[in-house]
């Protein structure tokens, strides 16, 4: 019993030492392995498809980045004049002095609730010598209002198609790379006749950096995008809201026109 268990142990011992060398590399394949998986040699490394998709996702990252700064800049600035234009064209339109009321307007010219107002002061001017304020008039002022508020909306809007375009196919852009990765790493691995990791490593970095990078720009695009797209709605009630309250100024001050 004694022998048999010794022998057992023997074997077993030396099955476990035969794994140990198998699984440990030689120093020379453990720094040449550590040498492949730097980014530095990852980047050096990549095929001409990968670089291609690559560059895509850079060119769209940089033109998402531009609209994002510029369309901020555009709804503080827009914002901002607006504060600054609601209580003096109500203070001079209450003391109904309407060439002042133009006059503040025009010097906030990126200001969209200025721009609506002033588009449905000019209209009101044109039709003020008039003895009544005719339903059609107000028709009038109303198509010019919602004419204002249509191109300032879309102005608004200018860039954001182009970040929920960036948004919905920078992923597949990315997957685009990742497919070609994969069939690197199995075109690899039929050629090296090897089940080893240095055979698929390089296909397998591609697919997974190209389909890093694809979600790294589409997730900031969608997520500006929404915010974007809830300014833009904001600033729309607001002009919907400024145009109404002008048309009852509208009709307020003719009644009172006519009385006197």
């Amino acid at each position: 019993m004694t022998i048999l268990t010794s022998l057992l142990g023997s074997k077993v011992l030396g099955f476990m030492l035969l794994l140990q060398d198998a699984a440990a590399p030689t120093s020379g394949e453990g720094k040449s392995m550590a040498e492949t998986f730097t980014m530095r040699e990852m980047i050096h490394n990549l095929g001409p498809i990968a670089i291609g998709v690559i560059a895509i996702l850079l060119i769209m990252s940089m033109y998402s980045i531009a609209v994002m700064v510029e369309r901020f800049l555009t709804y503080r600035a827009a914002k901002q004049q607006s504060r600054e234009f609601a209580p003096r064209v109500a203070q001079a339109l209450k003391n109904d002095r309407i060439d002042e009321a133009i006059t503040i307007a025009d010097k906030h010219k990126k200001s969209h609730l200025a721009m609506v107002v002033n588009a449905g002061l000019h209209e009101f001017r044109a039709h003020e010598s008039g003895a009544e304020l005719s339903g059609e008039e107000i028709d009038a002022s109303k198509r010019a209002l919602q004419r204002a508020i249509a191109i300032k909306s879309a102005e608004f809007r200018r860039g954001l198609s182009g970040l929920a375009t960036i948004g919905s196919t920078a992923p597949f852009v990315g997957l685009f790379g990742t497919v070609f990765g994969i069939i690197a790493a199995f075109t690899g691995m039929k050629s090296a006749e090897s089940a080893g990791i240095g055979a698929v490593a390089g296909g397998i970095a591609e697919a997974l950096l190209t389909t890093a990078l694809g979600l790294a720009v589409a997730v900031p695009a969608v997520w500006v995008f929404n915010y974007f797209t809830g300014k833009v709605d904001g600033f729309v009630i607001e002009m919907d809201n400024s145009a109404s309250e002008l048309i009852d100024y509208f009709i307020k001050n003719r009644t009172r026109q006519l009385k006197s």
